[in-house]
């Protein structure tokens, strides 16, 4: 039976083997509490089953209480000992080549944790070597458990890959983790095996077949209180409603998944699942709750940091901290360069990208254009209506922005009601899109915002040419301060000593 261990182990007689398989089953329902958010009961009997190890334990038997004591303390959030533990183990498995169901579980376990802590290059052959072990030693209950640590380490290696490099790793967890449901497994295996087919399923583009495999997911874990299905039944969810183009839903399954990850305190799921929450908000432009979710994704890590910063080994140590540090520093750089009442990029963002457009264009022979917005009785709107007003009318006029320019042109919110817009074009490209800018603004129905508060018109000043971005600016400015002199609502570029206007 899968809930029991094999217990015919060479060199070991049978009541010191059974001693191991006792421990091996408590620490193994310990880790149930954890993903039915039981922390205190978790904790309470873990510390118990510290205190007990039987002395002549064979190598693997001894190895795989020593990881899965590992897993434990990780979760636990007691980093030391979880690391101190860990590194008991590895030198258990290192020592003689892997054999039996007790090698399989030890291997297993020590690349659950590694993946766990963010080295997914160790995590993955040791995972692929555990699958190896299990089949070998002819236990189909370790071996579904094996191949659904690497099927889940694989969908969650093949989220941070490109679409082409992706699909491979996502086919290949599909694969693995079907022959896992075929295997003889308890029910809390077959639930898990579930789960991550479900997400390798959607990974491969089979969407109506991910759905149900979720569902049925979700529904065994709230049925059972197992916050794991839970969480990984909504994510993989909030994927397929995310394809579907359904975001409030895929908003709430990954706000769900997120929360259920929280509660029984795994940093990797908590990781990837926030990661997708901050992009799904960012689609619905709900950048409060894309900030929340960044902040969440940033404790995660720097959770995971800590793990790291232990270290296996000073070289691994070394290596986890830097690529941990890039992450951070990546999720830092990206919140540092939005201006979070608009979610346009802000002045930082298009200073540091402003460079590479020019000096693209340079290359390629095409001409740059700058455009400097000024929004038209801005203060008035304020002092009449309120700054929540105002800020609501800057919000309205940076989407006008955004369905005016193409995707790749660089819309920035400069300062206060400022905007800059820097695109690559031929012709008039630069004075065209000003004036539909200037057109769209005049003629939106602002009376559900501002209600009977001024309405807002835009300034425009236009500049083209080679030059930096402050000599562009310097151009625009002037060209910006004409059509203030000369009425406003206006478009002005000096270089053709000409303006656009709306008729009189």
């Amino acid at each position: 039976m899968c809930e029991g261990l094999q217990v015919a182990e060479a060199g070991l007689d049978h009541d010191e083997q059974d001693k191991a398989g006792e421990i091996l089953r408590e620490d193994r329902e310990i880790r149930l509490l954890l993903n039915t958010d039981q922390l205190a009961e978790a904790a309470a009997r873990f510390d118990k089953s510290l205190e007990v190890m039987p002395a002549d334990v064979d190598t693997w038997s001894r190895a795989a209480i020593l990881t899965g004591r590992a897993v434990i303390a990780w979760r636990l959030g007691r980093i030391p000992l979880a690391l101190e533990l860990a590194a008991e183990g590895w030198t258990d498995i290192d020592s003689e080549p892997p054999s039996g169901s007790r090698a399989a579980t030890a291997i297993g376990l020590l690349g659950y944790l590694l993946n766990g802590i963010g080295h997914v290059r160790a995590a993955l052959p040791m995972l692929r070597h555990a699958v190896e072990t299990a089949r070998a030693s002819g236990d189909s209950c370790e071996l579904a458990l094996a191949l659904q640590r690497l099927g889940g380490t694989l969908n969650f290696e093949a989220m941070e890959r490109s679409p082409a490099e992706a699909l491979p790793m996502f086919t290949e967890s599909r694969k693995v983790l079907a022959e896992g449901l075929t295997l003889e497994a308890t029910e809390r295996t077959h639930r898990t095996l579930l789960a991550a087919y479900g997400a390798a399923l959607v990974g491969c583009g089979e969407f109506d077949e991910g759905e149900k495999a979720a569902q049925a997911t979700l529904e065994a874990g709230l049925s059972d209180g197992d916050r794991w299905s839970i969480a990984v039944g909504n994510w993989v969810l909030s994927m397929v409603r995310r394809n579907q183009d359904r975001l409030v839903e895929a908003r709430t399954h990954a706000s769900q998944a997120v929360r259920q990850a929280e509660l029984i305190n795994d940093i990797s799921l908590l990781q990837r699942f926030s990661a997708d929450l901050a992009d799904i908000c960012a689609r619905l432009n709900d950048f409060a709750g894309e900030a929340t979710a960044l902040r969440r994704n940033v404790n995660a890590r720097t959770t995971a940091m800590a793990t790291m910063q232990e270290g296996l080994g000073q070289a691994l140590e070394q290596r986890r901290f830097a690529i941990q540090a890039q992450r951070l520093a990546t999720a830092a750089q990206e919140a540092a360069v939005r201006d979070p009442l608009t979610g346009l990029t802000n002045r930082l963002g298009l200073e540091r990208a402003a460079p590479e457009v020019l000096a693209h264009a340079a290359t390629t022979g095409a001409t740059p254009w700058l455009i400097v917005i000024d929004v038209d009785w801005f203060k008035e709107i304020n002092d009449d209506a309120g700054h929540a007003v105002g800020d609501s009318a800057l919000r309205e006029i940076a989407e006008l922005l955004r369905g005016e320019c193409r995707a790749n042109d660089l819309v920035a919110r400069w300062a206060g009601d400022e905007f800059i817009i820097l695109l690559v074009g031929e012709g008039h490209l630069g004075v065209i899109v000003a004036e539909r800018i200037r057109a769209a603004v005049d003629g939106h129905d602002w009376r559900s915002r501002l209600g009977a508060a001024r309405r807002p018109t835009v300034s425009i000043g236009v500049a083209h040419g080679r030059g930096s971005l402050e000599h562009l600016f310097a151009a625009a400015d002037t060209a910006l301060y004409l059509a203030k002199r000369n009425g406003r609502n206006r478009v002005e570029w000096p270089d053709l000593n000409q303006a656009m206007s709306p008729p009189r």
